[in-house]
């Protein structure tokens, strides 16, 4: 059940976006515009938040109806948002995480046309048109509120609905299958084809993590790390040829 309720945070998540992009448009007075903003290669900041505002209610949905309805109705009880100091452990393995993507795509890296740009262009996308304050506001949303609903999304519902579903199976098959799946549905749902390598072996970095603590603290520590590793390579692309992998 924890799974349907997932799939239908994921497509709410889809049509709440998509009316709070709307909502936005109007405020905006850009709304005549909105299907040319939406193919932008770097949309104004108030479409990209309103878009991750729409996901994180979808993800934020999945976790409360899974609570309420097949749980305690505890949320934090439920899905292990718990933090503890040694949760700061989880700094070094996000940084760990884009030095590891980065070495992943070494091998590609020189069959792949315009490879830096492909790889970068998700990021740029999130943060190219920012400025000023409305910069800030993308970096808090993707130091901060990403991995909070992200991680409360995949790791505290999907991982472990898939984790009792294989439970099962004893042994390290059930766990380790329910880490893999649950990594590589955190790489598919970003939908970037050149990215979904990188971001499913670090959903899968995330799940161990989450299945080895109980917990979603030291999850939600790396993860902000890792995306603001990757904030910093876009801002300043030198930063130890990193290519901003969020």
């Amino acid at each position: 059940m924890w799974l349907l309720y997932a799939g239908l945070g994921f497509l709410g998540g889809q049509v709440l976006a998509a009316v709070t992009v709307g909502v936005a448009a109007v405020l905006a007075g850009q709304y005549h515009q909105l299907v040319a903003l939406s193919k932008l290669a770097e949309p104004p900041t108030w479409y990209v938040v309103s878009t991750l505002f729409g996901l994180w209610g979808g993800f934020l949905g999945a976790a409360v109806l899974a609570s309420r309805l097949r749980g305690t109705k505890r949320l934090g009880t439920d899905l292990g948002i718990r933090f503890r100091w040694i949760d700061l452990i989880g700094i070094p393995i996000g940084f760990a995480g884009q030095y590891l993507v980065a070495a992943l795509y070494l091998p590609i890296e020189s069959h792949v046309r315009n490879f830096h740009q492909q790889f970068s262009a998700p990021a740029q996308r999130l943060t190219g048109s920012a400025h000023g304050v409305a910069w800030f506001v993308i970096a808090l949303a993707t130091v901060v509120g990403a991995p909070f609903f992200e991680e409360l999304f995949f790791r505290g519902v999907v991982l472990r609905a898939l984790a009792r579903l294989f439970g099962r199976w004893g042994g390290w098959v059930g766990p380790t299958l329910a880490i893999v799946i649950s990594g590589l549905l955190f790489g598919a749902i970003h939908a970037e084809l050149l990215q979904f390598a990188g971001l499913a072996v670090f959903g899968m970095i995330l799940g161990a993590v989450s299945y080895r603590t109980g917990r979603l603290g030291m999850n939600m520590v790396a993860h902000a790390s890792f995306n603001l590793l990757a904030l910093t390579a876009v801002v300043l692309p030198a930063v130890a040829g990193l290519r901003g992998l969020y």
